[in-house]
């Protein structure tokens, strides 16, 4: 793949995961007691649950910066890659402990579906930093 190429590439996955982001982390800020009706308990620590609202949402924010120019961004993808790994290993652990539901298995698969990706544009946009694409 050329270089344009690469680049254009990294710039659609992550428009694409910023977009895809919104729309999944954005809603939270409303369904907290539709989550305590549906997955009970209720939220007893409310101020973690927006804290980690917030943060996936700063994410996401990234993510459409990143992709308006992924080169300048290179050093910051390994990083970008414990935000996909971290949620995905914490929901398996959980729910192999009998304490997350079945539900919660997708968004963990979506995020690592989304890690793949991100190391694929790193890997393509390292070959280009180093003239090999």
């Amino acid at each position: 793949m050329s270089k344009e190429g690469s680049v254009r590439f990294a710039r659609w996955v992550f428009l694409i995961a910023g977009i895809v982001g919104l729309l999944e982390v954005v809603p939270l800020y409303f369904m907290e007691g539709m989550i305590d009706r549906m997955q009970p308990p209720a939220i007893t620590h409310p101020g973690f649950y927006y804290g980690f609202v917030g943060v996936a949402l700063a994410w996401q924010i990234a993510f459409l910066i990143i992709s308006r120019d992924p080169l300048r961004y290179l050093p910051l993808m390994p990083a970008l890659f414990l935000e996909k790994l971290l949620y995905p290993v914490g929901i398996f652990t959980l729910y192999t402990q009998g304490r997350a539901p079945a539900q919660n298995l997708g968004t963990a698969v979506l995020d690592l579906i989304w890690l793949v990706l991100f190391v694929v544009v790193w890997t393509k946009l390292r070959n280009v930093e180093r003239g090999t694409a």
